[in-house]
């Protein structure tokens, strides 16, 4: 799969992506990741990308020439499909597990990252992105956003991770957050590993596993339980005997 990102900022990629399950990834060529620095295309001798808004307001904009510029000549490069091209918006849908499993299949994703008070409106029109957002807050640019993107979408590629039954049991990829995980030592300054977990007996451990997933997500994220309509769990459904 191959990650390709118009920036402001090209040095600031692969950064945190270079380490871990995506930096191996990238090394072995699972994925690849190419940055495109938008003043590549800004206008005249200064490489202008910005603009004061039209009406009036504090910031700058970014100008609709080189995003168009940029976007088209990425989606154009021989070497690689036109791409599903993506701007990173607070505007946009929210990136969940289910969008970003339909992401890891798509061949090549075109990452956007819009500045400043953001992008000129007639890009968003004009070049159809898909808008997506990892949450309801502001950041500076969509720098930091792809990345999470690119993180979370590369996870599912065949390839990045050593055990393709990690992503199945991981935070949301059923609808609940991860159950609890312990290790070494059995007992840590008067706190027990759950005496379940060290029983060897695996039918038991998956239903305490799964009702510990159930428990954590109505105390730490009640708003996803109701989302989620999970089942009421009674605390002797996580007992640790």
């Amino acid at each position: 799969m191959r990650f390709d990102v118009v920036t402001l900022f090209p040095e600031a990629f692969p950064g945190p992506l270079a380490v871990g399950v995506v930096g191996r990834a990238l090394q072995a060529g699972v994925i690849e990741l190419e940055t495109h620095d938008l003043r590549d295309w800004g206008l005249g001798t200064h490489r202008q990308v910005d603009d004061t808004p039209f009406g009036g307001g504090p910031g700058m904009v970014l100008r609709p020439e080189p995003l168009f510029f940029a976007v088209r000549a990425v989606q154009s490069m021989p070497e690689a499909g036109p791409g599903h091209a993506i701007l990173l918006s607070a505007h946009g849908r929210r990136l969940t597990p289910s969008l970003i499993e339909e992401l890891a299949h798509q061949p090549r994703l075109i990452l956007v990252c819009g500045r400043y008070e953001g992008v000129d409106e007639r890009v968003r029109v004009g070049l159809g992105l898909d808008e997506i957002s990892i949450g309801d807050f502001v950041v500076s640019g969509g720098e930091l956003p792809a990345m999470v993107l690119i993180e979370a979408v590369s996870r599912h590629v065949p390839g990045t991770l050593g055990d393709p039954a990690s992503v199945v049991e991981e935070s949301f990829a059923e609808g609940l957050l991860e159950y609890p995980h312990y290790t070494r030592p059995a007992v840590f300054e008067d706190l027990e590993v759950p005496a379940v977990l060290r029983s060897g007996d695996h039918a038991k451990i998956a239903a305490w596993r799964r009702a510990a997933a159930r428990e954590r997500m109505q105390r730490l994220r009640p708003d996803l339980a109701t989302d989620a309509a999970v089942p009421s769990v009674r605390k002797s459904d996580v007992s640790e005997d």
